[in-house]
Protein backbone atom coordinates (compact mmCIF):
# COMPACT_ATOMS: atom_id res chain seq x y z
CA UNK A 1 0.00 0.00 0.00
CA UNK A 2 1.06 3.60 -0.63
CA UNK A 3 0.75 6.54 1.72
CA UNK A 4 -1.86 8.98 0.61
CA UNK A 5 -0.23 12.38 -0.51
CA UNK A 6 -1.87 15.87 -1.70
CA UNK A 7 -0.81 17.82 -5.18
CA UNK A 8 -1.68 21.02 -4.48
CA UNK A 9 -1.40 24.02 -7.27
CA UNK A 10 -0.18 27.47 -6.10
CA UNK A 11 -3.39 28.84 -6.71
CA UNK A 12 -4.97 26.43 -4.21
CA UNK A 13 -6.71 24.13 -6.31
CA UNK A 14 -6.30 20.48 -4.30
CA UNK A 15 -6.03 16.99 -5.37
CA UNK A 16 -5.89 13.33 -4.04
CA UNK A 17 -3.34 10.45 -4.42
CA UNK A 18 -0.57 8.13 -3.27
CA UNK A 19 3.20 8.74 -2.78
CA UNK A 20 5.59 6.87 -5.58
CA UNK A 21 8.85 7.08 -6.89
CA UNK A 22 11.56 8.36 -3.94
CA UNK A 23 8.91 10.74 -2.20
CA UNK A 24 9.10 9.23 1.12
CA UNK A 25 6.72 9.89 4.17
CA UNK A 26 6.62 13.44 4.99
CA UNK A 27 8.83 14.77 2.37
CA UNK A 28 7.38 17.15 -0.24
CA UNK A 29 8.17 17.64 -3.58
CA UNK A 30 8.24 21.45 -5.70
CA UNK A 31 8.47 22.74 -9.29
CA UNK A 32 6.71 24.28 -12.19
CA UNK A 33 3.35 21.55 -13.50
CA UNK A 34 3.42 20.82 -16.74
CA UNK A 35 1.43 18.25 -19.03
CA UNK A 36 2.68 16.50 -21.78
CA UNK A 37 0.35 14.78 -23.96
CA UNK A 38 2.58 11.71 -25.79
CA UNK A 39 1.40 8.69 -25.45
CA UNK A 40 4.83 6.81 -24.83
CA UNK A 41 8.43 7.52 -24.44
CA UNK A 42 7.47 8.35 -20.73
CA UNK A 43 11.30 7.52 -20.08
CA UNK A 44 12.50 9.89 -22.97
CA UNK A 45 10.82 12.24 -21.33
CA UNK A 46 11.58 12.06 -17.62
CA UNK A 47 15.54 11.83 -18.84
CA UNK A 48 14.98 15.15 -20.92
CA UNK A 49 17.09 17.88 -19.42
CA UNK A 50 14.92 20.08 -20.96
CA UNK A 51 12.25 19.50 -17.90
CA UNK A 52 14.40 20.95 -14.99
CA UNK A 53 12.54 22.29 -12.37
CA UNK A 54 9.73 21.53 -13.82
CA UNK A 55 6.88 18.43 -12.52
CA UNK A 56 5.10 16.50 -15.26
CA UNK A 57 2.06 15.39 -15.37
CA UNK A 58 1.10 12.80 -17.82
CA UNK A 59 -2.32 13.11 -19.84
CA UNK A 60 -2.26 9.36 -20.85
CA UNK A 61 -3.35 7.40 -18.16
CA UNK A 62 -1.03 4.18 -17.67
CA UNK A 63 2.21 5.05 -17.72
CA UNK A 64 5.10 2.86 -17.13
CA UNK A 65 3.36 -0.63 -19.20
CA UNK A 66 6.09 -1.55 -20.74
CA UNK A 67 9.31 -0.65 -18.28
CA UNK A 68 12.27 1.26 -18.97
CA UNK A 69 15.78 0.27 -20.34
CA UNK A 70 18.99 2.44 -20.29
CA UNK A 71 18.92 2.66 -24.18
CA UNK A 72 16.63 4.92 -23.67
CA UNK A 73 17.77 7.74 -21.88
CA UNK A 74 18.18 11.34 -23.30
CA UNK A 75 20.86 12.18 -20.25
CA UNK A 76 23.45 11.06 -17.65
CA UNK A 77 20.70 11.59 -15.03
CA UNK A 78 16.70 12.84 -14.68
CA UNK A 79 16.56 16.27 -14.10
CA UNK A 80 13.25 16.60 -13.93
CA UNK A 81 11.83 17.91 -9.94
CA UNK A 82 9.01 15.71 -10.41
CA UNK A 83 6.05 13.30 -12.18
CA UNK A 84 2.67 13.55 -11.80
CA UNK A 85 0.16 10.32 -13.15
CA UNK A 86 -2.83 8.48 -13.47
CA UNK A 87 -1.95 4.91 -13.04
CA UNK A 88 1.34 3.42 -12.21
CA UNK A 89 0.81 -0.49 -13.12
CA UNK A 90 2.80 -2.43 -10.76
CA UNK A 91 3.88 -4.85 -14.40
CA UNK A 92 5.84 -4.51 -17.25
CA UNK A 93 5.58 -6.00 -20.36
CA UNK A 94 8.09 -5.74 -22.94
CA UNK A 95 11.01 -7.46 -24.88
CA UNK A 96 13.63 -4.33 -24.19
CA UNK A 97 12.64 -3.94 -20.29
CA UNK A 98 15.06 -4.22 -18.28
CA UNK A 99 13.27 -2.55 -15.11
CA UNK A 100 10.08 -1.04 -14.32
CA UNK A 101 9.42 2.65 -14.05
CA UNK A 102 8.72 3.09 -10.53
CA UNK A 103 12.48 1.53 -9.69
CA UNK A 104 13.77 3.58 -12.02
CA UNK A 105 12.12 6.75 -10.46
CA UNK A 106 13.33 5.51 -6.96
CA UNK A 107 17.15 5.14 -8.63
CA UNK A 108 17.07 8.88 -10.11
CA UNK A 109 15.54 10.50 -7.30
CA UNK A 110 12.53 11.33 -8.85
CA UNK A 111 9.34 12.04 -6.47
CA UNK A 112 5.98 11.21 -7.89
CA UNK A 113 2.42 10.99 -7.13
CA UNK A 114 0.00 8.93 -8.83
CA UNK A 115 -4.00 7.91 -8.48
CA UNK A 116 -4.20 11.86 -9.69
CA UNK A 117 -7.38 12.98 -12.14
CA UNK A 118 -4.61 14.08 -14.56
CA UNK A 119 -8.00 14.74 -16.76
CA UNK A 120 -8.91 17.66 -14.09
CA UNK A 121 -5.22 18.90 -13.83
CA UNK A 122 -4.60 19.27 -17.42
CA UNK A 123 -8.14 20.90 -18.29
CA UNK A 124 -7.10 23.38 -15.36
CA UNK A 125 -3.44 23.95 -16.54
CA UNK A 126 -4.43 24.41 -20.12
CA UNK A 127 -7.04 27.52 -18.78
CA UNK A 128 -4.98 28.74 -16.05
CA UNK A 129 -1.51 28.09 -17.17
CA UNK A 130 1.64 26.39 -16.00
CA UNK A 131 1.73 26.75 -12.27
CA UNK A 132 4.02 25.94 -9.32
CA UNK A 133 3.10 23.26 -7.53
CA UNK A 134 3.93 20.69 -4.54
CA UNK A 135 2.78 17.42 -3.82
CA UNK A 136 3.57 15.05 -0.59
CA UNK A 137 2.15 12.78 2.07
CA UNK A 138 3.01 15.44 4.57
CA UNK A 139 -0.13 16.96 6.00
CA UNK A 140 -2.54 19.26 3.44
CA UNK A 141 -1.71 22.23 5.24
CA UNK A 142 2.20 21.66 4.80
CA UNK A 143 1.81 21.11 0.85
CA UNK A 144 -0.43 23.84 0.77
CA UNK A 145 2.06 26.20 2.30
CA UNK A 146 4.95 24.49 0.55
CA UNK A 147 2.72 25.25 -3.21
CA UNK A 148 2.31 28.89 -2.26
CA UNK A 149 6.24 29.03 -1.78
CA UNK A 150 6.72 27.53 -4.94
CA UNK A 151 8.25 28.44 -7.87
CA UNK A 152 8.19 28.66 -11.27
CA UNK A 153 10.76 28.80 -14.06
CA UNK A 154 11.00 32.10 -15.20
CA UNK A 155 14.18 34.08 -14.48
CA UNK A 156 15.96 30.51 -14.03
CA UNK A 157 19.27 29.86 -15.51
CA UNK A 158 19.21 26.44 -15.85
CA UNK A 159 20.98 25.34 -18.83
CA UNK A 160 24.26 25.77 -16.44
CA UNK A 161 22.75 23.13 -13.78
CA UNK A 162 22.38 20.61 -16.62
CA UNK A 163 25.31 21.58 -19.05
CA UNK A 164 28.30 18.83 -18.80
CA UNK A 165 31.22 20.13 -16.86
CA UNK A 166 33.67 19.05 -18.91
CA UNK A 167 34.11 18.82 -22.98
CA UNK A 168 33.59 15.00 -24.60
CA UNK A 169 33.57 13.88 -27.86
CA UNK A 170 31.06 12.05 -29.44
CA UNK A 171 31.44 10.06 -32.99
CA UNK A 172 33.74 10.21 -35.88
CA UNK A 173 32.53 11.18 -38.70
CA UNK A 174 34.76 13.54 -41.72
CA UNK A 175 32.54 16.80 -40.40
CA UNK A 176 33.82 18.60 -36.99
CA UNK A 177 31.24 20.79 -34.67
CA UNK A 178 30.92 21.73 -31.89
CA UNK A 179 27.78 21.34 -29.93
CA UNK A 180 26.94 23.64 -26.85
CA UNK A 181 25.57 22.04 -24.38
CA UNK A 182 22.35 23.88 -22.79
CA UNK A 183 20.72 20.54 -21.87
CA UNK A 184 21.52 18.37 -25.12
CA UNK A 185 19.92 15.01 -25.98
CA UNK A 186 21.70 11.85 -26.40
CA UNK A 187 19.44 11.25 -29.75
CA UNK A 188 20.33 14.85 -31.06
CA UNK A 189 24.43 13.28 -30.57
CA UNK A 190 23.65 10.44 -32.73
CA UNK A 191 22.17 12.11 -34.89
CA UNK A 192 25.20 14.64 -35.22
CA UNK A 193 27.67 11.60 -34.54
CA UNK A 194 26.50 10.06 -38.00
CA UNK A 195 28.33 12.80 -40.23
CA UNK A 196 30.30 14.59 -37.74
CA UNK A 197 32.90 14.15 -35.16
CA UNK A 198 31.07 15.82 -32.07
CA UNK A 199 33.06 17.92 -29.41
CA UNK A 200 30.34 18.95 -27.21
CA UNK A 201 31.26 21.69 -24.39
CA UNK A 202 29.79 23.07 -21.43
CA UNK A 203 27.20 25.98 -21.43
CA UNK A 204 29.64 28.64 -20.26
CA UNK A 205 32.44 27.97 -23.24
CA UNK A 206 33.64 31.08 -24.88
CA UNK A 207 33.24 31.74 -28.74
CA UNK A 208 37.18 32.11 -28.78
CA UNK A 209 37.22 28.58 -26.73
CA UNK A 210 34.71 27.10 -29.16
CA UNK A 211 36.74 28.75 -32.66
CA UNK A 212 39.82 27.80 -31.36
CA UNK A 213 38.26 23.69 -31.43
CA UNK A 214 37.87 25.13 -35.63
CA UNK A 215 34.49 23.57 -36.27
CA UNK A 216 33.49 23.15 -39.80
CA UNK A 217 29.73 24.16 -37.88
CA UNK A 218 28.21 24.68 -34.50
CA UNK A 219 25.17 23.49 -32.90
CA UNK A 220 23.01 25.08 -30.58
CA UNK A 221 21.10 22.72 -27.93
CA UNK A 222 17.94 22.52 -26.51
CA UNK A 223 18.14 23.21 -22.61
CA UNK A 224 15.66 24.29 -19.79
CA UNK A 225 14.38 27.50 -18.09
CA UNK A 226 13.90 31.22 -18.95
CA UNK A 227 16.34 32.17 -22.65
CA UNK A 228 16.16 35.59 -21.42
CA UNK A 229 17.95 34.35 -17.66
CA UNK A 230 21.09 33.50 -20.46
CA UNK A 231 22.94 36.66 -21.35
CA UNK A 232 26.13 35.25 -21.47
CA UNK A 233 25.12 32.25 -23.44
CA UNK A 234 23.49 35.01 -25.85
CA UNK A 235 26.49 37.11 -25.86
CA UNK A 236 28.75 33.64 -26.74
CA UNK A 237 26.29 33.12 -29.62
CA UNK A 238 26.53 36.61 -31.27
CA UNK A 239 29.82 36.24 -31.68
CA UNK A 240 29.85 32.83 -33.69
CA UNK A 241 27.29 34.18 -35.62
CA UNK A 242 28.32 34.49 -39.26
CA UNK A 243 31.37 32.63 -38.68
CA UNK A 244 30.25 28.87 -39.08
CA UNK A 245 27.23 27.54 -40.48
CA UNK A 246 25.09 27.21 -37.22
CA UNK A 247 21.73 25.04 -35.98
CA UNK A 248 20.03 26.05 -32.98
CA UNK A 249 17.03 22.95 -31.21
CA UNK A 250 14.27 24.57 -28.89
CA UNK A 251 16.35 26.62 -26.29
CA UNK A 252 19.04 26.87 -28.86
CA UNK A 253 16.80 28.33 -31.29
CA UNK A 254 15.73 30.80 -28.60
CA UNK A 255 18.98 31.72 -27.73
CA UNK A 256 19.55 32.44 -31.32
CA UNK A 257 16.92 34.67 -31.18
CA UNK A 258 18.14 36.64 -28.02
CA UNK A 259 21.65 36.98 -29.85
CA UNK A 260 20.55 38.59 -33.14
CA UNK A 261 18.37 41.31 -30.95
CA UNK A 262 14.99 39.15 -30.32
CA UNK A 263 12.63 38.56 -27.79
CA UNK A 264 11.06 35.70 -26.39
CA UNK A 265 7.76 35.39 -23.86
CA UNK A 266 6.60 32.42 -21.83
CA UNK A 267 3.60 30.60 -23.46
CA UNK A 268 0.34 29.78 -20.84
CA UNK A 269 1.06 26.08 -20.72
CA UNK A 270 3.61 25.61 -23.35
CA UNK A 271 4.08 23.18 -25.67
CA UNK A 272 4.95 19.61 -24.26
CA UNK A 273 4.11 16.44 -26.26
CA UNK A 274 4.60 14.57 -29.28
CA UNK A 275 1.87 15.36 -32.49
CA UNK A 276 2.22 19.29 -32.78
CA UNK A 277 1.83 19.92 -36.31
CA UNK A 278 4.04 22.38 -38.20
CA UNK A 279 4.06 24.12 -41.53
CA UNK A 280 7.19 24.33 -43.51
CA UNK A 281 6.70 27.82 -44.95
CA UNK A 282 8.37 27.37 -48.25
CA UNK A 283 7.15 23.71 -49.29
CA UNK A 284 3.65 23.64 -47.72
CA UNK A 285 4.27 20.81 -46.12
CA UNK A 286 2.68 19.73 -42.76
CA UNK A 287 4.80 17.68 -40.42
CA UNK A 288 3.95 16.53 -37.13
CA UNK A 289 6.42 17.05 -34.11
CA UNK A 290 7.74 16.42 -30.75
CA UNK A 291 7.94 19.45 -28.65
CA UNK A 292 8.97 20.59 -25.40
CA UNK A 293 9.17 24.54 -24.72
CA UNK A 294 7.64 27.12 -22.21
CA UNK A 295 8.84 29.93 -24.13
CA UNK A 296 8.44 31.20 -27.56
CA UNK A 297 10.31 33.86 -30.01
CA UNK A 298 8.14 36.77 -30.57
CA UNK A 299 6.61 37.43 -34.03
CA UNK A 300 9.09 39.98 -36.08
CA UNK A 301 11.81 40.56 -33.01
CA UNK A 302 14.43 39.17 -35.27
CA UNK A 303 16.25 41.64 -37.42
CA UNK A 304 16.97 39.87 -41.12
CA UNK A 305 15.25 36.73 -39.65
CA UNK A 306 12.73 34.42 -42.42
CA UNK A 307 10.29 32.55 -40.84
CA UNK A 308 10.77 29.29 -41.89
CA UNK A 309 8.27 26.84 -39.95
CA UNK A 310 5.06 27.77 -37.85
CA UNK A 311 2.67 25.88 -35.18
CA UNK A 312 -0.57 25.04 -36.62
CA UNK A 313 -2.28 24.71 -33.51
CA UNK A 314 -1.10 28.89 -32.37
CA UNK A 315 0.55 30.23 -35.29
CA UNK A 316 3.66 30.50 -32.71
CA UNK A 317 7.03 30.68 -34.70
CA UNK A 318 8.43 27.03 -34.96
CA UNK A 319 11.55 27.83 -37.16
CA UNK A 320 14.14 31.07 -38.28
CA UNK A 321 16.35 31.27 -40.85
CA UNK A 322 19.26 33.91 -41.24
CA UNK A 323 20.74 33.47 -44.55
CA UNK A 324 23.69 36.18 -44.56
CA UNK A 325 24.73 34.47 -41.44
CA UNK A 326 24.36 30.77 -42.61
CA UNK A 327 22.49 30.64 -39.43
CA UNK A 328 19.12 28.11 -39.05
CA UNK A 329 16.74 27.62 -35.59
CA UNK A 330 13.89 25.09 -34.92
CA UNK A 331 11.72 25.45 -31.62
CA UNK A 332 10.48 21.97 -32.25
CA UNK A 333 12.59 18.97 -31.89
CA UNK A 334 13.41 17.28 -34.87
CA UNK A 335 15.53 14.31 -33.36
CA UNK A 336 12.05 12.93 -32.03
CA UNK A 337 13.04 10.41 -28.74
CA UNK A 338 10.14 10.31 -28.36
CA UNK A 339 7.91 11.28 -31.21
CA UNK A 340 7.61 10.82 -35.18
CA UNK A 341 10.69 11.93 -37.18
CA UNK A 342 8.81 14.52 -40.01
CA UNK A 343 11.53 16.37 -39.21
CA UNK A 344 14.98 14.93 -39.49
CA UNK A 345 16.12 16.14 -42.59
CA UNK A 346 17.05 19.37 -40.66
CA UNK A 347 20.71 17.35 -39.54
CA UNK A 348 20.86 16.05 -43.04
CA UNK A 349 20.52 20.06 -44.58
CA UNK A 350 22.64 21.01 -41.71
CA UNK A 351 25.51 18.68 -42.86
CA UNK A 352 25.09 19.56 -46.89
CA UNK A 353 25.35 23.49 -45.20
CA UNK A 354 28.34 22.57 -43.43
CA UNK A 355 29.50 20.47 -46.44
CA UNK A 356 29.19 23.72 -49.15
CA UNK A 357 30.87 26.12 -46.43
CA UNK A 358 33.74 23.89 -46.51
CA UNK A 359 33.87 24.03 -50.34
CA UNK A 360 33.63 27.52 -50.98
Amino acid sequence: MRPGAYLVLSDGSTFEGEAAGSLLDGAIATGEAVFNTALSGYQEVITDPSYAGQVVAFTYPHIGNYGVTGRDDESRRAFLSGVIVRDLPPLHSNWRAEGDLESFLRREGVPAITGIDTRRLTRHLRDHGALPCAFGSSSLEEVTAAAQAAKGTDGMDLASVVSTTEAYRVGNGPLRVVALDLGIKRTILAHLARFATVEVVPAGTSAAEILSLDPDGIFLSNGPGDPGALGGVAATVADLVGTRPLLGICLGHQVLAGALGGETYKLPFGHHGSNHPVKHVATGQVEITAQNHNYAVLEGSVPGAVVTHVNLNDGVIEGIAIERADAVSVQHHPEAGPGPHDASYLFDEFAARITAAKRS
